[in-house]
């Protein structure tokens, strides 16, 4: 039975492969802009098609592992905090209510993020942009810092919507620690960090870096809250946390009215599968580093 479960979960993914590359392929070929380089994307004229990922390759990117970079080690303090810190009675409602996070619907995370959160850290960005702006991270992107709809942004609200995911991965690992080696810790006369330091921590890296690829799968598929916070640019980007555009997912959700058309309709399918492709290889890699550790 769970073989068989697990060849019909194999063969929807080839199937869902096959089908997103058989309809690509046609645009492929009519294609007047190099698909990996170009940060070009109109589709307007069938005849003329000219299309590339490059722009929502670094859109998607930098937004993904920003938010990455904000959330895991938040995520980890909780984890942490709630099986090692913690007494069970407010362990359990407070993990209640950081799993509840996940059941909060994406569009109101995206209208949280630019009415009430992009004109709060809209000063923050202008400090980093004023202080780092030599860093490309840190120059001054292709869209206005004014109203908050960057990168850098989505990123933020991207962080809070991955911690579920990170925060229950990893306390559920560090939940496996063996005792005989925290005791052992104990014994010798280490502080209570000490033993988190030298036992829970190191047994959980595996999976917290497993955790932490999931969370980063979730944030690269991430559709209608990254549409609302970023702002369309007339420009290229500069790999800046202050550009602004189109992730993949969120390109292909505001394009929908043009899916009547096979050509253009081929053009999304092809970015749609380019994410395919990069989010089944951060899985995959999530699922390798993980081993036995998540699944117990």
């Amino acid at each position: 039975m769970a073989a068989a479960a697990g060849s019909t979960i194999v063969v929807a993914i080839l199937l869902i492969a096959v089908f997103l590359l058989l309809r690509a392929v046609p645009s492929l070929r009519v294609n007047h802009a190099n698909f990996f380089t170009s940060a070009k994307f109109s589709t307007s004229d069938p005849n003329r098609l000219a299309f590339g990922i490059r722009d929502l390759l670094m859109v998607t990117v930098l937004s993904s592992l920003s938010a990455l970079v904000l959330a895991v080690p938040v995520a980890v303090g909780i984890a942490v905090f709630l099986t090692q810190y913690a007494p069970k009675r407010l362990a359990r409602p407070f993990a209640a209510v950081v799993d509840l996070l996940a059941a909060v619907p994406s569009i109101i995370f995206g209208l949280w993020g630019i009415f009430v959160l992009a004109p709060q850290i809209e000063p923050v960005a202008a400090f980093l942009n004023r202080n780092l702006g030599w860093l490309f991270l840190f120059k001054q992107g292709n869209v206005s810092l004014a109203g908050g709809g960057t990168i850098f942004t989505a990123g933020v609200v991207l962080s809070v919507m991955i911690l579920p995911i990170v925060t229950s991965v990893s306390r559920e690992v560090f939940r496996q620690t063996p005792h005989i080696q925290m005791e052992a810790a104990q014994a010798l006369g280490a502080t209570k960090w000490e033993v988190v330091r030298m036992t829970v921590l190191p047994f959980g890296r595996s999976g917290v870096i497993a955790a932490s690829m999931l969370g980063l799968g979730r944030a690269l598929g991430e559709t209608v809250a990254v549409l609302i916070i970023l702002r369309s640019a007339a420009r290229p980007g500069n790999w800046s946390l202050f550009d602004g555009g189109y992730t993949f997912a969120s390109k292909i959700a505001s394009a929908a009215a043009e899916f009547s058309s096979p050509l253009p309709t081929g053009a999304y399918i092809s970015a749609g599968f380019a994410l395919f492709v990069l989010t089944f290889i951060v899985n995959a890699l999530a699922r390798a580093i993980a081993g036995g550790k998540v699944n117990g």
